[in-house]
């Protein structure tokens, strides 16, 4: 029989110019906290902060959605930030010794980061006969002076450089060696020993030409730098660890490394100073730890503030990280679950005032940062407005809701402000208020739903640039877990010494993994929510206004169905606790479901309107009537050598050898008979029904190749993996109901034709007549690949709407006249059959032997720009590549594609949220989620501005060069690439050769069509990841070889970042 193939069309330069006017893709911003922080510092005058991390990225944050993002070219640890007071301006430090200025500058009315400068500190071995100037071996420590317009810098070697900040040049006249500093100390000090590296500067607030050096030896000396000579010298003879200098300039603080700090008045006749006015160690007498950094801030009321970090015990509490807060007889030691990398006061730093009397206190740490109030009694702490820890317990899966109604939006917020009640004090405000927010309020309100590992489900004000923490709920007070370490511990501490005070709230521990939340979707109409979890529990909640002591219903439905010869070898169920709970106003649950076996919920969808929740594990999938309270459905999925998924997430080490040798069987099976295989005589590889064949399909083009067919014994075949409720045709063409739809791993589809009692729809009550369920259709993907997601469309080609949306016109109602089509999406092809008789309409493959999988499927609303009232809603799926593709709907027509995130990314692609107006969302590190867009008008950014003041004369070097395209960081997040200028203010040479590649083109696609509110994600860490995981990202030497050539290719033109 003779085969066509058809020629393609030539492009369509309306539907191109379309596209641009519908898709664009951006990543837009970046939500949580920065990962792995390794510096801070903080502008009094402009009221900005700045973090530095280990990856090299620069974050400055201002006021709610004042936000700045720049990346050093080196991928290296920031050691040291300062800001230039007032100018907009920070100079860092690299642990690579190299230092870079940064400036905040305005495009277009908007302000944007750039660097403008960068020195690589010259390291030159022993003495420098010309100069005999000792080497700049390390720079241990940096200094502004003279308002920003010079910095010292401190080195390992003890000398101190002298640096030029506007043009980043070493001043060679004014270095101050060692040698010259012992002139002034006594011989018996002396004694043959070195200095050792300058640990600390500090300058004096009103007269900038001296200088506070501290050496790590012990020795501390007032330097006079425009005397050029000693004007104080203290004898300390305990190694150094920082230094403070006190408002008035008659005090310095000094702390050490046995856990003590020494107070030394500055107007002691005495020169030099041999002994300290005072010296404690405060939580001796016995060894203690060193205390890193320690500050002293004034008051009026001559109860002076202390603060430092470390000093703790080291025998009884050496493992704790703690900053101590010590005022007059008061003493709080504030006790924090990760590593304290520093803390600055927010005071007043006018020369004229004569205190500091400081405000707030913020401590950077390694997974948080904490902002107490010290002008409040008990130094509460202040509520971040971002910058929270959404790792606080570890992200097992997200959602996104969109379109959030104002009400419930309001009871959320109330919810939230009830768990944490707000000091009725005005002082406790953020005080990082920098900058203003040029952002448009949004149009509509979007909640970032996360589950966490402890059982908790967190609410984010997602409208935004600033993500708010606005609701918790917790789900751990239903159960009676293993462990309660946390009220022992703290019972244990509470009358001890240190008066430790648990503060922040990261905690990487959780009671019980079975608590885990994987799956979590939202009826935003009813304010009606399931969450499901990691021992098969599914939870159905309602938000109440007013807290409420009740019962909670529990009922068993068993996926097994009795059959034989399986034993479930994994975990217990949790236990419920009896009787009736009291439940804190929010969201309050009204029934429990546990699935047995008690396997991990691999999808959940609710269906509000009729009273439905649906779920699945590996075992099956289930059907529950929560107004009854009554099961409606199990079905069991399991394939007869699933012995797999009878072991659980606990207990696979052997099973997980048996599956890598299986899988690397059929890899090598595959292989083997891909060579044999001929293109015409390649099968196809569509579902097919039993009751109907699809047409013939003509040859296959080269977009569209060949799929791998899939073995039904494969292991863990009878995981479900999508769910979706719809009210269509699926018994005869005139007739339609509500219906539930069921996708395994094996490539099966179950449609059930359900029967709801017509009280149900849009009551309350609970009916008499139980809802039922029949089987309608069952469908098997002949190349068995997993059912990824379903979704039916409407006579006019258009996704059902949500539960609600039609009956309460918040949405256009579906066209009922037409013909229904389902849209059938595996890991390896999408496909549209008519309804009811599922016969094959359109479809598209993508190809399996380069390892492209698709991994999220979900359907968006695109709007033009250039006109308000048309949109396309179309198809967009995300591959184990992390490539974006999307389709138009019902054509299933590519149209554009984008490379989104890093194939080797795995966690990220897994942590993948759409939303359903073309954004989305992924995780680029434990605490962090990148955000893009992949709609040309559904833009999500920072814009704002920062009022700066430049000095008169100085001279702004940094020139604004061609722009060069974006650029991935090393956390995810491209930005545009701008050529620095070198020291000597010409264009940098590295940037000369840089090309410019064409601008990229791409979009995505929200809301995931197997659950009304996108929640599809799942990162359980306890064994769910495979051997195709493991695929995804082996290539051959070739590619890997390509890849490091392309990505040094990058690294070459990469010079500074810009991120609007």
């Amino acid at each position: 029989m003779m085969k066509f193939r058809f020629r393609r069309q030539g492009a369509d330069p309306q539907r191109e110019k379309l596209k641009q006017e519908l898709f664009a893709f951006h990543k837009t911003v970046e939500h949580g906290f920065p990962n792995q922080p390794s510096a801070l510092a903080f502008d009094p005058e402009l009221r900005i902060m700045a973090i530095g991390t280990r990856s090299g990225a620069i974050k400055i944050y201002g006021a709610p959605g004042v936000e700045f993002t720049g990346l050093h070219r080196d991928a290296a640890t920031v050691t040291q930030m300062h800001f230039l007071p007032g100018q907009g301006r920070v100079l860092t430090l690299l642990d690579d010794d190299s230092l870079h200025l940064w400036e905040i500058v305005h495009h277009d009315g908007c302000a944007h980061l750039e660097e403008a400068l960068h020195l690589q500190a010259p390291s030159r071995p022993g003495f420098d006969g010309a100069s005999g100037l000792p080497s700049l071996v390390h720079i241990t420590v940096v200094l502004l002076v003279a308002a920003g317009d010079m910095a010292a810098l401190g080195t390992e070697g003890g000398s101190i450089f002298f640096l030029d900040v506007p043009t980043l040049t070493l001043l060679e006249g004014h270095t101050l060696g060692p040698d010259k500093v012992l002139r002034s100390v006594p011989d018996d000090y002396r004694c043959g020993k070195a200095l050792g590296p300058v640990e600390s500067l500090q300058g004096h607030l009103r007269d900038p030409t001296k200088i506070l050096i501290g050496y790590s030896r012990g020795l501390l000396v007032i330097w006079n730098q425009a005397a050029r000579c000693a004007e104080r010298i203290f004898l300390g003879n305990q190694q150094l660890e920082s230094v403070c200098w006190e408002r008035s300039g008659h005090t310095v603080v000094s702390s050490h490394s046995d856990g003590s700090y020494a107070i030394w008045a500055v107007d002691t006749g005495d020169s030099p100073v041999t002994q300290p006015t005072v010296a404690t160690t405060p939580y001796g007498p016995f060894p203690c730890k060193a205390i890193n950094k320690v500050l002293w801030r004034s008051c009026a009321s001559g109860e002076h503030f202390v603060i430092f970090s470390g000093g703790m015990p080291r025998a009884s509490y050496g493992d704790r990280h703690c900053v101590s807060v010590l005022q007059a007889e008061t003493l709080a030691t504030l006790d924090f679950t990760s590593r304290v990398i520093d803390f600055f006061t927010v005071h007043s730093t006018r020369p004229e005032d004569e205190f500091d009397e400081p405000q707030a206190l913020a401590v950077l740490l390694e997974e948080e940062l904490v902002v107490l109030d010290l002008q409040t009694p008990g130094w509460p702490a202040v509520p971040a407005p971002y910058l929270a820890p959404l790792h606080s317990s570890a992200i097992t899966c997200s959602a996104h809701v969109a379109n959030v109604p104002a009400k419930l939006w309001a009871r959320i917020v109330s919810a939230g402000e009830q768990q944490s009640p707000q000091p009725a004090s005005g002082a406790s405000s953020w005080p990082i208020t920098g900058g203003r927010n040029l952002a448009q309020e949004p149009s509509q309100r979007g909640l970032l739903l996360t589950g966490h590992e402890d059982g908790t489900v967190r609410f984010w004000d997602a409208s935004g640039v600033a993500l708010r923490p606005l609701y918790k709920l917790s789900t751990a007070g239903l159960f009676q877990t293993d462990c309660e370490h946390a009220d022992s511990l703290a019972q244990a501490t509470e009358d001890d010494w240190p008066p430790f005070r648990k503060v922040g709230c990261f905690d990487p521990y959780s009671d019980d993994p079975r608590l885990g939340v994987q799956k979590v979707a939202l009826c935003k109409y009813t304010a009606q929510m399931v969450v499901a979890g990691t021992a098969g529990q599914v939870l159905v909640l309602e938000l109440s206004d007013m807290p409420a002591e009740q019962a909670v219903g529990v009922a068993s439905l068993d996926l097994l169905q009795d059959r034989e010869g399986f034993t479930w070898k994994g975990h217990e169920r949790l236990s419920p606790r009896l009787g009736p709970l009291p439940w804190p106003a929010g969201f309050q649950p009204r029934a429990l479901v546990q699935c047995l076996p008690p396997a991990a919920v691999t999808a959940v969808t609710l269906h509000a309107e009729w009273g439905l929740v649906a779920f699945g594990t590996s075992h099956g999938f289930g059907l529950f009537d929560y107004l009854r309270r009554s099961p409606v459905l199990a079905r069991c999925t399991l394939h007869p050598s699933d012995s797999l998924a009878m072991e659980g997430p606990l207990s696979r080490v052997k099973s997980l050898k048996k599956s890598l040798r299986q899988s690397f069987r059929r890899i090598r099976k595959s292989r083997a008979s891909g060579k044999k295989r001929t293109v015409a005589g390649s099968k196809e590889a569509n579902a097919q029904l039993a009751e109907q064949a699809g047409p013939q399909d003509v040859e296959v083009t080269p977009v569209q190749r060949r799929i791998e067919p899939r073995s039904a014994d494969d292991s863990l075949s009878g995981v479900v993996r999508c769910l979706y409720f719809a009210d269509t045709f699926l018994r005869d063409a005139a007739h339609h109901g509500p219906t539930m739809w069921a996708g395994t791993n094996s490539g099966s589809v179950f449609a059930y034709a359900l029967e709801v009692p017509a009280a149900v729809v849009g009551g309350e009550k609970r009916p008499e007549r139980a809802v039922e369920a029949v089987l309608g259709k069952e469908v098997q993907l002949m190349h068995r690949a997993p059912v990824v997601a379903i979704a039916v469309l409407d006579g006019r080609g258009r996704p059902l709407p949500e539960p609600y949306e039609a009956s309460r016109d918040l949405a256009q109602a579906p066209d009922m006249q037409g013909g229904h089509a389902v849209l059938i999406a595996s890991e390896e092809q999408f496909k549209v059959f008519t309804l009811p008789k599922v016969s094959a309409k359109t479809k598209f493959k993508l190809t399996a032997h380069e390892g492209c999988r698709v991994r999220k499927v979900a359907l968006a609303t695109f709007a033009s720009v250039a006109c308000e009232d048309y949109t396309e809603t179309c198809l967009a799926c995300l591959t184990n590549l992390g490539d974006v593709h999307v389709f138009s709907v019902p054509g299933l027509r590519p149209q554009v594609h984008y490379a989104c995130i890093r194939k080797e990314d795995i966690s990220g692609i897994a942590s993948c949220v759409f939303t359903r107006h073309g954004q989305g969302f992924y995780l680029i590190s434990p605490s962090e989620f990148e955000r893009f867009s992949l709609s040309a008008r559904n833009i999500t950014e920072p814009l704002c501005s920062l009022d700066v003041r430049w000095p008169r004369d100085a001279t702004h070097v940094s020139h604004r060069s061609r722009e060069s395209p974006k650029l991935s960081q090393a956390n995810g997040t491209p930005g545009i690439i701008l050529a620095p200028q070198s020291r000597d203010g010409s264009p940098d040479p590295i940037c000369k050769e840089a090309d410019t590649p064409e601008p990229p083109e791409a979009m995505l696609s929200p809301m995931s069509i197997d659950s009304a509110t996108s929640a599809d994600t799942t990162l359980d860490t306890t064994g769910d990841m495979t051997v195709e995981d493991v695929k995804d990202f082996l290539g051959s030497s070739e590619e890997s070889e390509k890849n490091l050539r392309n990505l040094s290719e990058e690294e070459a033109r990469a010079c500074a970042i810009l991120i609007k």
